[in-house]
């Protein structure tokens, strides 16, 4: 299993549709991870191993995706994303974690954990 690309409607339609709800609604049947970036962006490169990893240790138990910010600059103002990488981790229930800058492995673990938590 890979990462997975996201665009505006595939956002809408799995994560979150703010053209229809104002309030946080996650949609999704699984935990996900969004990770905003950009192909120029050296920590953005440093990490997409790593979440390459993730997305096969936790396969059918969370989602990654990816957003690029340069094709997806709605989704981007949506979030207000003004750094990359900025990583949005959306439990089933509850507010997304949104967290700028790149992580280490042991943090995305610790993160993921953290929103796959009933």
């Amino acid at each position: 299993m890979a990462t997975k690309k996201m665009n505006n409607e595939l956002f809408k339609e799995k994560v979150f549709n703010y053209d229809k709800k104002s309030e946080w609604e996650f949609q999704g049947d699984k935990p996900a991870v969004i990770d905003f970036y950009a192909d120029w962006c050296s920590p953005c490169k440093m990490i997409a191993p790593i979440l390459e990893q993730l997305s096969d240790d936790y396969k059918d138990k969370i989602d990654i995706y990816k957003v690029d910010t340069e094709q997806e600059q709605e989704l981007s103002a949506v979030f207000g994303i003004r750094s990359i990488p900025t990583l949005v981790f959306a439990p089933m229930k509850g507010k997304p974690i949104i967290q700028a800058g790149a992580m280490d492995r042991r943090a995305l673990v610790e993160l993921i954990e953290r929103i796959m938590k009933p």
